[in-house]
Parts: C-alpha cells; sequence; structure tokens
C-alpha cells in the first residue's frame, strides 16, 4: 500500500476502535489510538500473515504486550479481514469473542493471549528464540506501552532477546507519554528508552509513530539488522485523531457516552474527507 492508502486504513482503524469502545462502554481509546498507524502498518504492509489462514505456519507473529489496547488489535484485524468490522460493536460484550484483552483461544489472528502488563514480550521473545532453533524464517513483533515499560519483566525478556542475538525480533514501543496516573515520567520515568534498550544490545531507531514515512523506513531498517534485535520507540499522541481525546491522560481507559461517540466520529470522518477515503 502506498503512504495514503495507509492514512486511509488507519483512519478506518480508528473508527473502529471508537466504535468498539463505545459498544464496550469501557476499555482504551487513548493507547489503541496513539498505535493505531503501527498496527496498520503491521497489518496491511509488514507482516506475512493470511486472514484466511491465520494460524499458517510460517506466518509472522505479532504480541499485543500492552494488551489493554485490545480494541486497536482488533480493529486492525478486522479491517484486514479476519472477522466482520461490525463485530466490533460486541467488545467486551458477554459471549463475545472479542473480550477485553486479546484471548488467543477465541479471536482469529490472535498470537498471543496478553494483558498483565510486561509479559507480552517475553512470550515474544520465546518466539523468536524458536524461529531460529527450529530454523525458521518469521519474524516476531510485539508493542509494548511507554508505562508498561516500568515493569521489570521488560528488561529481563530485552536482556535474553539482546544476549541470544535475535535479529527476527522488533519490539515497538508506542511512546505516547501518558499512562493511566498520568505523565509517565511523573509516574516513574523510563526515560531515556532509547540508551535502555541500547545497553541491553538491542539496534535502537527513534520516530515518530503517526508517520507513515519514518514507520516504514524503520521497519526497513529492522530487516536489514543483523545479528541484534531492534526497537522502534514510536513519539506518539495519545487519542491520535479525536480532538478531545488528544494528549489527555483521562481517556486512557473510559468509553465515551452517545454525544462524544458522535463528535469523535465527525472528527475521523472529517479527516477521512481530507483524505479523499471512503466513509
Amino acid at each position: 500500500m502506498n503512504k495514503l492508502e495507509l492514512q486511509r486504513a488507519a483512519n478506518e482503524v480508528r473508527k473502529g476502535i471508537i466504535t468498539a469502545v463505545h459498544g464496550a462502554k469501557a476499555g482504551h481509546p487513548g493507547g489503541s489510538l496513539s498505535a493505531a498507524d503501527v498496527f496498520t502498518y503491521l497489518y496491511f504492509e509488514e507482516m506475512n500473515i493470511d486472514p484466511k489462514d491465520p494460524k499458517k505456519a510460517d506466518r509472522d507473529r505479532f504480541v499485543l504486550s500492552k494488551g489493554h489496547t485490545a480494541p486497536g488489535l482488533y480493529s486492525a484485524l478486522a479491517n484486514r479481514g479476519y472477522f466482520p468490522v461490525e463485530d466490533l460493536k460486541t467488545l467486551r460484550h458477554l459471549g463475545s469473542y472479542l473480550q477485553g484483552h486479546p484471548c488467543m483461544q477465541e479471536t482469529p489472528g490472535v498470537d498471543m493471549s496478553s494483558g498483565s502488563l510486561g509479559q507480552g514480550i517475553s512470550a515474544a521473545v520465546g518466539m523468536a528464540l524458536a524461529a531460529k532453533m527450529d530454523g525458521k524464517d518469521y519474524r516476531t513483533y510485539t508493542l509494548l506501552g511507554d508505562g508498561e515499560i516500568q515493569e521489570g519483566q521488560v528488561w529481563e525478556a530485552a536482556m535474553f532477546a539482546g544476549h541470544r542475538k535475535l535479529d527476527n525480533l522488533v519490539v515497538i514501543v508506542d511512546n505516547n507519554g501518558l499512562q493511566i496516573d498520568g505523565k509517565i515520567d511523573d509516574v516513574c520515568s523510563p526515560y531515556p528508552i532509547d540508551k535502555k534498550f541500547e545497553a541491553f544490545n538491542f539496534h535502537v531507531i527513534n520516530i515518530d509513530g503517526n508517520d507513515f514515512d519514518q514507520i516504514d523506513a524503520a521497519f526497513n531498517e529492522a530487516k536489514a539488522t543483523k545479528g541484534m534485535p531492534t526497537a522502534i520507540i514510536c513519539k506518539t499522541v495519545k487519542g491520535k485523531g479525536v480532538s478531545f481525546m488528544e494528549n489527555n491522560a483521562g481517556w486512557h481507559g473510559k468509553a465515551p457516552n452517545d454525544e462524544e461517540y458522535a463528535t469523535a466520529m465527525a472528527d475521523l470522518e472529517k479527516i477521512g474527507e481530507e483524505l479523499g477515503g471512503a466513509n
């Protein structure tokens, strides 16, 4: 896909996020919206996947370590054809296969159940090591929150990945600067994030995670990097695309009411019109 097509797809993913969280009357829109461009790039451009065969053996793997942003993952999966977009409205409903956190037993396209912060990267490291041990070519990607990397287990996994030279692993940090309690550097600063990953023998790339040119260049650079894992630190805007949610920690884990939903969808419709895409 070209840049404009990716921007249009990401806008549809954002609409799906708002629709899902509004339908659930619960969920995490802020970090889902900030990472929507990364989700879109992974599922529409980067990863070797097949929605018709979600479990194909040689597929690339993705682990959503910050599992609370499941609405973003689900919307990307739905828009990519893993299941109907209409089903996003059932998020968190009794009997729905779209649970509040990703469940690999229930949801097509989900490679690992996640939600307990810090654990997803460990699972991803295990997948990358398995590929190396089995002589397989698939790559593994994992998305972490910048608040999540306050967890110690993240750094145990990073130490192992760097030591094992897992160049088939890409760790992505959604650095939107906010967590549930406020600014990450007020709660427990993880900065400098890049220097920490470098200390664990990662190749590190710093980008604007809401810019597809930079996202594309970073993932291409990661593919070309041999002998060490890559960490892509994505500076993003929490709540990206929805005027009243942007850079507002209060929208970390809160659903819009009907009026707020209408405003949010109008914001995204406007963006869609500016991109010349279907609304």
